[in-house]
């Protein structure tokens, strides 16, 4: 860790700078610049190459070559420069237009092919689209893998224990048996779907000029096809163009995205709390890593500090991406500027979305089932088969089965030998009785092997 981490505002830019570093490259100030720079250059040669404006036929070599250059965005003495004029213009995308004529200017274009450098855009034209393509690549490079990893490990867990057995608790309590692979498929499958409604998410771009209607574009060239030259700019950049606006984009789709991110965060904190609780049981033993400490005082412990993290860490980034969806499409008339610097924390909702997906996988894979400890647990809670006997009971006709397995099992435990004296009792056919004597809680699991394995 340097310096600059030890004093840094945001534990993402501090402690954690090591594990958010791939969102850094994405949402950074410095990044910003490099995607304003990428869709500029692309503006203007999409204008270069179209045919359809005289003074940029016949660009000089080196102006082809520096467009070139620039296509994947500024480098960082170009981020550098940039930063020095917006100091002087004290508005950020205008720093970036005057950069790029000095850049093409000494490339050499002449006067009249700069003056096509940010033609017809206004700031938000740059913006939204620097945006959009930085949130797709956020979700392909970070987002979609690091779900995919928990989501392929769940997957795991359930091939190879579909038919490791385990007690279910609903409201905290012994209830019917179901296997852990079961349940880890369950999760699988919810996360398998919520990475699936994240990823088809649009992402929509808008460059229409300073109220979303083409004015000044028609000002100048009245005989071009506006609309059909923005649609085609915007989905050459692989976004979807929305053409009704206003000077923003209305960022609906942001919030879409940022909905269902907080949705697969949220399964996250319920697989994050169930984990935690299977360690607390004892269904799950932690691997002890040689040197690490558990507790300052107490040096017996091993804590489910990932889950934990993890739960944290995808509560602070839902917090702030429902702030963004209640918060973005949200603006006064034709603009206002208070998106500007919410969007600018966007990158910061990610990252403690990655930490949080990142620390549940390195947590899940420090855990191992405790096979011996799950079927004491087992063996401990005859009561659950009240359930089947009721049910056999019912579908063979005896009178009032659930009020008299009510009577005989509710608030107390029933061992194996006393429960099946009972059964002797309800009058069953023969083959029935003895399916039930024979049952044990070990084997009351119903479909779920097969259900996990399908998986």
């Amino acid at each position: 860790m340097t310096d600059s981490h030890l004093h840094a505002l945001s534990p993402l830019d501090g402690r954690y700078a090591d594990k958010c570093a791939d969102l850094a490259t994405l949402f950074s100030e410095g990044a910003l610049i490099a995607h304003r720079v990428r869709v500029e250059v692309a503006w203007f040669s999409h204008m270069a190459n179209s045919g359809r404006f005289p003074a940029l036929a016949g660009l000089a070599a080196g102006v082809a070559a520096r467009l070139d250059s620039l296509a994947a965005g500024a480098d960082p003495a170009g981020i550098a420069r940039v930063k020095e004029i917006e100091r002087r213009t004290n508005h950020d995308v205008k720093a970036v237009e005057y950069w790029l004529r000095e850049e093409l200017a000494a490339a050499g274009a002449t006067p009249a092919q700069l003056e096509f450098v940010h033609f017809g855009c206004t700031s938000e034209d740059i913006n939204n689209l620097a945006y959009a393509l930085t949130l797709a690549e956020a979700r392909e490079r970070v987002l979609l893998p690091a779900i995919g990893a928990l989501g392929g490990a769940l997957a795991g867990l359930a091939a190879r224990h579909a038919a490791l057995p385990m007690l279910s608790r609903t409201h905290g309590q012994p209830a019917s048996p179901t296997t852990l692979g079961k349940e880890a498929a369950n999760f699988a499958a919810r996360l398998r779907r919520a990475a699936a409604v994240f990823g088809r998410v649009e992402i929509l771009g808008k460059f229409n000029g300073a109220v979303g209607n083409f004015n000044a574009h028609l000002a100048a060239f009245p005989a071009l096809d506006w609309r059909a030259e923005s649609r085609a700019f915007v989905a050459r950049l692989g976004l979807v163009p929305n053409e009704h606006t206003t000077q923003i984009e209305p960022h609906d789709w942001i919030a879409e995205y940022c909905d269902a991110l907080a949705r697969a965060n949220t399964i996250l904190v319920d697989l994050c709390r169930d984990l935690w609780g299977y360690v607390s049981l004892g269904y799950f033993a932690q691997k002890a890593v040689a040197g690490e400490v558990g507790s300052s005082t107490m040096p017996h412990k091993i804590n489910p500090i990932a889950f934990e993290n993890a739960e944290g860490n995808a509560g602070l980034a839902n917090a702030m991406l429902r702030h963004f969806s209640d918060k973005l499409p949200v603006s006064r008339w034709q603009r206002d500027l208070t998106d500007s610097t919410v969007m600018r924390n966007l990158g910061a909702a990610f990252g403690h979305a990655s930490l949080a997906w990142r620390s549940a996988h390195a947590g899940l894979a420090r855990i191992e089932p405790d096979a011996a400890r799950m079927a004491a647990d087992l063996d401990g809670h005859w009561e659950v088969l009240a359930e089947a006997i009721q049910s056999v009971l019912r579908a063979h006709g005896g009178a009032d089965a659930y009020e008299r397995l009510k009577k005989y099992t509710r608030g107390r435990g029933v061992g194996a030998q006393e429960l099946r004296a009972f059964v002797a009792t309800l009058g069953l056919p023969e083959d029935a009785r003895r399916r039930l004597e024979s049952l044990v809680p070990a084997a009351y699991t119903g479909l779920a092997e097969a259900l996990a394995r399908d998986l």
